[in-house]
């Protein structure tokens, strides 16, 4: 039960907050925190085609270091806090808000690389018209 059309496609949201395999959803994607596997112990699909690169972590920069940051500008302008409440608020924060959505985030990417078949783009290349209309490939 190998082939591609075995498998009905299982929506990435589903797989990859989960991190599960995007094709069977059994398998786990990951061997440690944020470790990819080299392929999935039930169905055996391989994970070399995901590499969802910065990803994660731009989205939890997007998302969670500015009110982080946020956070701890106002509170630096309105108390004027020392460094001791900073150290007991606003990392605490960051630190939760940072680091527990980068393994659901990166499952859901590589769960939508292989959902939508994404692979590396190409460059297509350029035709003009020529004086008898028909369109021939551009010389560079």
């Amino acid at each position: 039960m190998s082939s591609e059309d075995s498998w009905p496609p299982l929506p990435p949201l589903q797989t990859g907050v989960r991190s599960r395999c995007p094709r069977c959803g059994q398998g786990h994607l990951f061997k440690g925190f944020l470790t990819l596997r080299p392929s999935c112990e039930v169905c055996g699909l391989d994970y070399s085609f995901a590499d969802p690169a910065d990803g994660p972590a731009f989205f939890v920069i997007c998302f969670a270091c500015i009110p982080s940051v946020a956070l701890a500008v106002w509170l630096e302008v309105a108390f004027q806090a020392p460094y001791w409440v900073h150290a007991f608020t606003t990392l605490p924060f960051m630190l939760l808000t940072c680091i527990p959505p980068l393994r659901p985030l990166k499952g859901w990417l590589v769960a939508s690389q292989y959902f939508y078949k994404a692979e590396e783009g190409k460059l297509a290349r350029l035709e003009t018209p020529r004086d008898d209309g028909d369109l021939h490939p551009h010389s560079a």
